[in-house]
């Protein structure tokens, strides 16, 4: 029988891993969620000094590159841009790429192809950032080592002109924003899957242990009930080869010689060696029925001998059988026993209910699995309808499988034949 082992150290295990898969995934996806956040204040900075802070600032001729323009808005607000808290670079840009204004005054008036994001902020209007690629040459004064994230807004000249305004944060800057927005995520998260995990395994573990010895008992009792059983069948065996079949057998005997003596009429020794040959026919019927019962010698080198008898009974019935068996050494007794009962319903099924022509009985056993499939060719059934009698039987024999620790699979349908397929660990 399939026992379960160390079921609370197998709980214990599944539950830190599904703690620790879980904590995973929230906070990979707070981590997601905290750099969002950190992104989108990004965003609201940048709209802010765009919107709030430059462009109403912007002079006339700005746009077109007038020193005396430029050092206005600088007057205005160039103090305010360049010791804002978070931004560390600021440039306005022209739509043909002239940076109109800057914190480094060496870039006013230099002219950079815009990238597609910078165009598509320019025609859309929209707030976008990336990550600075600072290999470019507008970015030759910055000197950031751990990286720069540049957002871009569309603000307008007086002039009514487009402008793309240009703010650079420290990436160090947002990934703090994403601890602060993180931390929080994190310390609920992990409380709360830390209290779930002390307030549940207690109670879940304790339904575990309980449902494992239920398990235990009902494993003892079916095993203690097959033992009984094949006891019962054994005794039965014995007592009827020892007494009826050796009775009959001597009978049988006694008739074949009284039909001998030279005395006797001929129409008694026709009557003599008649009931000689029904008594030989009763004891190969019962010899197969002794089969059936309980085969002689049931274990691991003895399968094969017991399905070639128990297929006797088919081939005297017109059946053509073929029996394969392999790799069942060192097989334990009761995973021999249950092959043999499997593969016992499933030939009487055939021979009994399907008129099939031909059954193909195949054994095979590897290190860890025993399997058997038994295949007949003869009309076939609906396995889901009710009411047939050998539907009823493989019906019995899934609560016998799934006992033994295995795996009871019946493919038929009208017309097809019949395969019943059974996997079963070696125990």
């Amino acid at each position: 029988m399939k026992v379960v082992r160390n079921p609370v150290l197998q709980f214990l295990v599944a539950s830190l891993l599904l703690f620790g898969l879980t904590w995973l995934v929230t906070g990979r996806l707070s981590q997601s969620a905290a750099r969002n956040e950190a992104l989108a204040d990004a965003r609201v900075t940048t709209n802010l000094l765009g919107h709030d802070v430059a462009e109403p600032a912007i002079p006339k001729g700005l746009i077109t590159g007038d020193p005396g323009a430029i050092d206005r808005f600088d007057r205005r607000v160039g103090d305010l841009l360049k010791t804002h808290d978070d931004a560390v670079r600021i440039k306005i840009w022209r739509s043909d790429g002239t940076i109109v204004y800057s914190d480094v005054t060496q870039l006013i008036g230099q002219k950079f192809p815009l990238d597609q994001e910078q165009s598509d902020v320019l025609n859309s209007g929209q707030t976008e950032g990336s990550v600075s690629d600072l290999r470019r040459s507008e970015n030759k004064f910055e000197t950031e080592e751990d990286g720069l994230l540049e957002v871009y807004t569309r603000i307008d000249s007086p002039e009514g002109r487009p402008l793309l305004f240009e703010a650079y944060y420290p990436l160090q800057t947002v990934q703090e924003r994403a601890s602060e927005v993180l931390n929080p995520f994190r310390r609920i998260s992990t409380l709360g899957l830390a209290a779930i995990l002390l307030l549940g395994v207690p109670i879940i573990l304790g339904l575990t242990l309980r449902l494992t010895r239920a398990s235990r008992a009902r494993e003892r009792l079916m095993e203690r009930a097959i033992d009984s059983s094949e006891a019962e069948r054994r005794r039965i065996a014995r007592d009827l080869h020892d007494g009826v079949v050796q009775e009959l057998a001597g009978t049988a005997f006694a008739l074949s010689g009284a039909a001998r003596e030279p005395t006797i009429s001929s129409e008694l020794r026709s009557d003599l060696l008649r009931a000689s040959e029904a008594l030989r026919r009763t004891l190969r019927q019962l010899r197969s029925l002794l089969v059936e019962i309980h085969p002689p010698g049931l274990n691991a080198g003895g399968l094969g001998a017991a399905l070639e008898d128990l297929t006797a009974q088919a081939a005297s019935s017109g059946v053509t059988p073929t029996v394969s068996v392999s790799g069942m050494e060192g097989t334990p007794e009761h995973v021999v026993a249950l092959v043999w009962r499997v593969a016992q319903e499933a030939i009487r099924n055939a021979v009994r209910h399907a008129g099939a022509s031909s059954v193909l009985v195949d054994v095979h056993g590897n290190g860890r699995q025993v399997s058997l499939k038994v295949t007949d060719d003869g009309t076939g059934f609906d396995p889901g309808a009710a009411g047939r009698e050998d539907s009823y039987g493989l019906r019995g024999l899934q609560s016998l499988v799934q006992d033994g620790g295995g795996r009871l699979e019946v493919q038929s349908a009208p017309g097809v034949g019949t395969t019943v397929r059974m996997v079963v660990d070696r125990g």
